[in-house]
């Protein structure tokens, strides 16, 4: 009889041992995303592989109960091309978070979801990743020190508060981020506002899908973004890209106005792209994207008034 109860006991508590790793759940993840490209920068060409963003993270929540959850993700980036790692090891995230009903409160390190919201929305060709990444986004917001809240979702929309905390004894200033999703179907929407100090930018973003076809676009107003004390300037991005079966046409074109106090600092970004689909998560691709500098400008090239272009072919495997 004692041994059929120890029997019992133990299956019991090898039963309480599995409810409670099914109620917790922590997934490895990330993307190799490397390309061969052919650069030009003014008149120096150079030829080489480059990394495209790859990174490799960790996130697990746990249920607690009630329909609260807690939850974490830690992403760091590497270098691909090199093997080398990021200088802050989970620069790209690192954050715990609790949700529920309420909704999501968020601690730590993460990208503006101000970003997702317009920027990134648009990006479709390569995660907005590597030379054909947007050059004129202005990206305000710290990731660092942040408190954030979302809400849930209220007939397809869903807002994101947050606040990045300076952090110094004196002087420095909090920044703040806000941003919107609205889903109808087809159509999504979204806006995203930032701002620490002076420096602030607002945009709003819409993508239409229809058939095979995706055509969406973004405008952003920015303040001293790019150019201290440069005063306000105007950007905006359109997208489109053809699916067909495991292929992907994309085309995008950017345009960033001049800065007020500063003549001759407008550019023009145009990429031109092919995917093609080899799993859901592989994919080769091949793009050539070209920035377009005026006198003062140095978008891309990191050189006033020097263009830069690339034509580069590559690989992305998520895992």
């Amino acid at each position: 009889m004692q041994k059929t109860n120890r029997l019992a006991l133990a299956v019991l508590a090898l039963l309480g041992s599995t409810a409670a790793f099914a109620q917790s759940s922590v997934t490895l993840y990330g993307r190799v995303n490397t390309t061969v490209e052919r650069q030009e920068v003014g008149n120096v060409k150079t030829t080489g592989l480059f990394n495209n963003a790859s990174r490799f993270g960790f996130k697990g929540t746990e249920d607690l109960g009630g329909g609260l959850k807690a939850g974490f993700q830690l992403e760091s980036g590497f270098n691909s091309d090199t093997g080398a790692s990021a200088t802050t090891f989970f620069g790209r995230q690192s954050e715990v978070n609790l949700s529920g009903g309420f909704g999501a409160v968020r601690l730590g390190r993460f990208i503006a979801e101000s970003y997702y919201a317009t920027a990134d929305y648009v990006s479709m060709h390569n995660h907005d990743t590597g030379s054909s990444s947007d050059a004129f986004y202005a990206y305000v917001m710290p990731d660092a020190n942040k408190i954030a809240y979302r809400t849930p979702t209220f007939g397809g929309l869903t807002v994101d508060a947050a606040v990045a905390l300076h952090e110094q004894a004196v002087g420095g200033k909090n920044a703040y981020d806000l941003a919107a999703n609205y889903n109808l179907g087809a159509l999504a929407l979204g806006a995203g506002y930032s701002k620490q100090g002076d420096v602030n930018q607002f945009a709003v973003r819409a993508l239409y899908t229809f058939g095979a076809f995706t055509v969406g676009g973004y405008v952003q107003r920015d303040e001293d973004a790019f150019v201290a004390n440069g005063g306000k300037r105007n950007t905006f991005r359109l997208a489109g890209a053809y699916n067909m079966g495991a292929s992907e046409f994309h085309v995008n074109v950017g345009r960033a106005g001049e800065y007020k106090n500063l003549n001759d600092s407008d550019s023009t970004q145009y990429t031109l792209g092919y995917n093609y689909n080899l799993s859901k998560r592989t994919k080769v691709y091949g793009y050539y994207t070209h920035v377009n500098n005026s006198r003062n400008a140095s978008y891309q090239s990191g050189v006033a008034g020097a263009d830069f272009s690339s034509v580069a072919v590559g690989v992305r495997h998520n895992f």
